[in-house]
């Protein structure tokens, strides 16, 4: 950040690290320095990261509730043919002898 102390500007600084941001990132960061209200822009980034981070924690949530909803239904559906193919079993010997 020895960019910002010889006189750049903060979206100049961090050119090089805008890989390791969303491209909205650098957008804002630019408007709100040649507006003067780079705090309100930093409110507004502040804000698009907890709508995304939320987005994303919701959708994982319905990804993760639907795969467990797959694997009980297999482990249930693996119990019942467990229990029930031994009396299928019987009764086909029963039937044979």
């Amino acid at each position: 950040m020895r960019n910002i102390e010889q006189g750049d500007s903060l979206q100049q600084a961090m050119t090089p690290y805008s890989r390791l941001l969303p491209p909205p990132c650098a957008q804002l960061i630019r408007v709100g320095e040649k507006t003067g209200a780079l705090d309100n822009m930093f409110n507004q980034l502040a804000q698009w990261h907890q709508q995304q981070t939320a987005q994303r924690a919701e959708t994982l949530t319905h990804t993760l509730e639907t795969l467990l909803i797959v694997l009980v239904g297999g482990i249930i559906c693996t119990l019942v043919i467990a229990m029930y193919l031994p009396i299928f079993q019987f009764g086909n010997l029963m039937a044979n002898a």
